[in-house]
């Protein structure tokens, strides 16, 4: 079932580039759209066949690749990764049906079913090697997303997305190789590593590269600059994908490989980690306030945001382990949301100043639904109580405070902030009187803002109802901070075909 994940979107993708472009473009679209809802299918077809009250791997598959360098072919899914999966299938989907028309349809919706693949199968990935594998492949289409149907400045934008997340590949990779030298398993395999703990020096030598490599990722300060730039040239619905998906890669790795595989440098490292949570929410939410382009003022918010996830993750306790999850989930559905909403605004308007806009919530000439929709939103970002963002964030701090109190309390001013700056853009774009430029704007369709409406019910339900998230997920971090103590024998080249658990 796991590797459907994989292989559906890879087959889409085949299928589309298959079919060439001359006559009906929209045949790629509709292609797209069924691949999409399959994927997303299938990623909720996994609630069903997994046992919530377990907290190691469910699902299992694997078959000796490579062997001989250690690469085998292991998937499984637990707490932790199934819901960035549904997040990946429910993104995707959105992300396809809000591109619409575009050109060179049949590469663009290839490229973006091989994304889904990628990123599937590195949350799924139980093998060091294989998620590495899957970490990179991801840059290719993403890169040729932004770099052909990207703004003006769109090959420094790629570009320097690629030499960045290509630097952080490098970094995961020596650590990874370290891993399975240093623990003389000669496997790559998660559950054979943590059954073989390193001492605390080469743990720590081991968690720089890992740590440097996830950092930008995420991205964290001061490694963060290529993220407001990719915002800014990606199109509306690969931005949607870069916030929500695409750097969840990073802190899903933050736990995967941090706290699971090297936990006691990670215990050792938790102040200083605390503190650069501090640093980026602090940072991006200061940098926010002084944002004109809507786009990066969303996009310096996102980096504020994943300070949350870092202090819960550095916290390490099991509420503060569950805030994490629950706050990558909360941030997906929201940064999506704002994200469609403020390219719903550049495309009725042709700007994303706000010097430039004034009343989009005006009910006869203007934009109320997107304006009542983005209400919501940054409601939701600065943690109003009835919505995913409080949640999230309340079960962040109050799992982090007894460990970090001083930190916690820092990276709350973050929360104040949020409020200020989205209130601020709010207040500019959305109300006053309607300005020149969104005078003749055009009546969109209903169907072109099903996407943000979707997101937005999500925001409330989660919020209303967050046991849907951590039921999930609360066995999964019990387990891992306390792992049972079993030896897994590495799979060799003389194991069997297949096997579903």
């Amino acid at each position: 079932m796991l590797s459907l994940l994989i292989g559906i979107p890879l087959l889409g993708a085949a299928v589309i580039g298959l079919i060439p472009e001359r006559g009906n473009k929209q045949v790629h679209r509709t292609l797209a759209l069924i691949f999409g809802l399959i994927l997303l299918g299938l990623s909720l077809g996994l609630l069903l066949n997994f046992d919530p009250h377990l907290g190691s791997l469910q699902l299992t598959e694997t078959v000796a690749w490579i062997p001989q360098l250690g690469l085998i072919y292991e998937l499984g899914v637990d707490g932790l990764s199934l819901p960035l999966v549904v997040l990946n299938g429910l993104l995707m989907f959105i992300a396809i049906w809000a591109s619409g028309q575009v050109e060179r349809p049949r590469l663009y919706y290839s490229l973006l079913l091989m994304l889904a693949a990628a990123v599937a199968g590195a949350f799924l990935a139980q093998n060091l090697l294989l998620f590495f594998l899957f970490y990179e492949v991801e840059l290719i289409p993403l890169y040729l997303l932004i770099a052909i149907w990207g703004g003006p400045r769109r090959t420094y934008a790629a570009t320097k997305f690629l030499v960045y997340t290509a630097l952080s590949g490098i970094l995961l990779l020596i650590g990874f190789f370290g891993l399975s030298w240093l623990s003389d398993t000669n496997s790559f395999t998660y559950t054979v590593l943590q059954a073989h703990p390193l001492p605390l020096l080469q743990q720590s030598l081991l968690l720089i590269p890992i740590l440097v490599g996830l950092a930008i990722k995420i991205p964290l300060v001061p490694f963060h600059t290529w993220l407001p730039d990719a915002h800014v040239e990606a199109s509306t619905p690969i931005s949607v994908l870069l916030a929500g998906l695409l750097l969840k890669l990073g802190t899903y790795g933050l736990l995967r490989f941090g706290l699971q595989l090297l936990p006691d440098a990670w215990e050792q490292a938790g102040p200083w980690l605390a503190g650069w949570a501090v640093v980026n929410v602090l940072y991006g939410s200061l940098n926010a306030l002084v944002q004109q382009d809507m786009k990066k003022l969303v996009a310096y918010s996102s980096i504020a945001h994943m300070g949350y996830i870092l202090l819960a993750a550095a916290a390490a306790t099991p509420l503060s382990l569950v805030g994490s999850i629950f706050q990558m989930i909360s941030h997906g559905l929201i940064s999506a949301l704002l994200f469609l909403l403020v390219g719903a605004v550049y495309t009725n308007t042709g700007t994303r100043d706000l010097k430039l806009l004034e009343g989009l919530l005006n009910p006869e000439r203007g934009l109320p639904l997107i304006g009542s929709l983005m209400v919501l939103g940054v409601m939701a970002s600065g943690g109003t109580p009835g919505m995913v963002g409080f949640i999230a964030e309340f079960v962040v701090f109050r799992g982090s405070f007894p460990m970090f109190p001083l930190q916690t309390l820092l990276c709350m001013i973050g929360t104040g902030l949020t409020a200020a700056y989205f209130l601020l853009m709010v207040n500019r774009a959305f109300f006053g009187r309607l300005s020149e430029v969104a005078i003749a704007m055009p009546r969109r369709r209903v169907g072109e803002r099903l996407p943000a409406a979707v997101l937005a019910v999500l925001v409330v339900l989660l919020g209303l109802q967050p046991a849907w998230v951590t039921g999930w997920v609360e066995p999964t971090t019990a387990h891992l901070l306390h792992p049972p103590a079993i030896a897994t024998a590495p799979v060799t080249a003389a194991e069997g075909p297949l096997s579903l658990l």
